[in-house]
């Protein structure tokens, strides 16, 4: 259930590979690349390690994607990696129909310090650390539905790494943890939760969003991936009555670039949340906790923790 391949070379640290591509959610070239590699480099952080060197992948229609715009996404990503301390040092095009981008990363993560989606433990508190809705937002940003302001907002978090967030986790002592992206809040949080054999309880109030996400929503503005999303974590969670359909939809909206989940144990919540502000995350949300019960099944109430 993890989120990348853990391999153990016999030294002091493991390997953790992963790969990740996305299509074009946004019109800006450089912002495209950077969201992308952001998205990829993700998974090597929601394993507790530290992104080292990444091949690039890219697949383009010749006739549409002109050079230029071409050298525009991949140095964006560069650039998004270079952030992480992560070099790009080779990679492989293809011709597509379909514009593609994304990164192979290998990381290195240390035994002693790894999170994974096993690790869970009941009483475990769940702890986000971005807002959700930016499949929705991406959505709107197609049908001209959102301002530059709301625009802004959404692109600023999906290129923003997920590297404080990993390394207040491991201050914090947690051990478990997942990165939010194409299987929503909910789908996430079921794979952590089947991967721990344990139940979690999430507040519907408590979780963050994007500004203009439950306007949307209720203006239909919600993509197909988020609507299976919905209808595949269904048959394993129990919604509240005065959850709205909205609300639900939203909560398995297939973001891209998201936040962890972190799961703490409550005696250290507070230094968690210490952590992380003290990193820069902007958000630092308890929406849940771990409880008993039958493995990957979700209960979500409508308040807050």
């Amino acid at each position: 259930m993890d989120d990348a391949a853990l391999v153990n070379t016999g030294g002091v640290s493991k390997l953790a590979f992963t790969v990740d591509f996305i299509t074009p959610i946004v019109d800006d070239p450089e912002q495209y690349g950077a969201i992308a590699a952001a998205n990829s480099l993700s998974d090597i952080y929601a394993m507790g390690g530290e992104p080292r060197v990444a091949l690039a992948i890219c697949g383009f229609p010749e006739d549409e994607v002109p050079p230029e715009i071409l050298t525009r996404i991949l140095q964006g990503g560069v650039d998004k990696a270079a952030e992480a301390g992560c070099a790009i040092v080779g990679g492989h095009t293809v011709l597509d129909p379909e514009l593609k981008y994304g990164l192979c990363v290998i990381g290195d993560v240390n035994p002693e310090q790894t999170l994974s989606q096993t690790g869970a433990r009941v009483g475990d508190r769940l702890v986000l650390t971005k807002p959700i809705g930016s499949g929705i937002a991406a959505q709107a940003i197609k049908h001209q539905k959102l301002s530059q302001a709301e625009m802004d907002e959404v692109i600023s978090s999906m290129q923003t790494l997920n590297k404080g967030a990993k390394d207040a986790a491991l201050a914090a002592g947690s051990r478990a943890a997942t990165d939010i992206t194409g299987f929503g809040l909910l789908g996430h949080v079921y794979n952590l939760m089947m991967g721990s054999g344990l139940s979690a309880r999430l507040h519907a109030a408590s979780v963050p969003r994007f500004g203009p996400t439950a306007r949307l929503a209720a203006e239909g503005v919600v993509p197909g991936g988020s609507k299976k999303n919905l209808s595949y974590i269904e048959a394993t969670t129990r919604f509240a009555e005065s959850v709205s359909q909205d609300d639900r939809l939203i909560l398995a909206d297939a973001q891209t670039s998201g936040g962890l989940v972190i799961a703490v144990r409550p005696e250290n919540e507070s230094r968690l949340l210490e952590e992380l502000e003290a990193n820069g995350v902007a958000v630092r949300a308890v929406i849940g906790e771990v409880v008993d019960g039958e493995a990957g099944h979700l209960e979500v109430l409508e308040g807050t923790v």
